[in-house]
């Protein structure tokens, strides 16, 4: 009888033990589940949320921040990286010549633009931290932040494009193999290619 009992009597507490462990494991903040749930944790410390010190850096010096990914991964090489691979590429003196100016003109006009964009993004940020925010107001701070990122965007993107004008189609295979978008041609020779004849024009060395 006694044990007909105990056994009633963990029939009982086991629901109650699990909505213990559930609610346990729920509220503990050091769980995987919960620490997936909060993904932006930290970033409330940021000045400007939407911006991390990377990015303002990024911006503040004109470099591309990603805007110009459409073109640089599709086959049309950007200045700044092609100036860091000139010699492994290998660019001639004038192209070298010819990219240094395209990129000098790239942040000359990416910087202030660059600037309006972090002054947009820290008048949005102004804005919700004031606790007063409306309709018209919001719609106006974020043309003001989207006509920057749009000019920034074609500045990038622009310099991508004319800089292929001066590039050989095998300087631009060399440069994506060695930015890791494309395996290197001249370690297979394909088949009915005369060997000599295929290194020469894809530059292997």
């Amino acid at each position: 009888m006694k044990s007909h009992h105990f056994v009633l009597a963990l029939c009982l507490l086991s629901p109650l033990v699990a909505v213990a462990q559930h609610n346990h494991n729920h509220n503990d903040s050091s769980s995987p589940s919960n620490q997936a749930a909060a993904p932006y944790a930290g970033m409330q410390s940021r000045p400007i949320k939407s911006l991390s010190d990377q990015d303002i850096g990024e911006l503040k010096r004109g470099a591309g921040w990603g805007l110009a990914l459409p073109a640089e991964l599709n086959g049309m090489p950007g200045p700044a990286h092609l100036l860091e691979l000139k010699d492994q590429i290998p660019l001639s003196a004038e192209q070298v010549k010819i990219v240094q100016t395209r990129y000098d003109q790239m942040r000359q006009a990416a910087i202030p633009v660059g600037e309006q964009l972090i002054a947009a993004e820290a008048a949005i940020e102004a804005a919700f931290a004031s606790g007063r925010v409306e309709e018209v107001s919001l719609r106006r701070l974020l043309a003001d932040a989207e006509r920057a990122r749009t000019q920034l965007r074609f500045i990038h993107l622009s310099q991508h494009y004319k800089t292929v004008a001066v590039l050989q189609p095998q300087q631009i295979q060399k440069y994506n193999v060695l930015r890791g978008y494309a395996a290197d041609p001249c370690k297979s020779i394909p088949e009915g290619h005369n060997p000599e004849m295929y290194r020469r024009h894809m530059g292997c060395n």
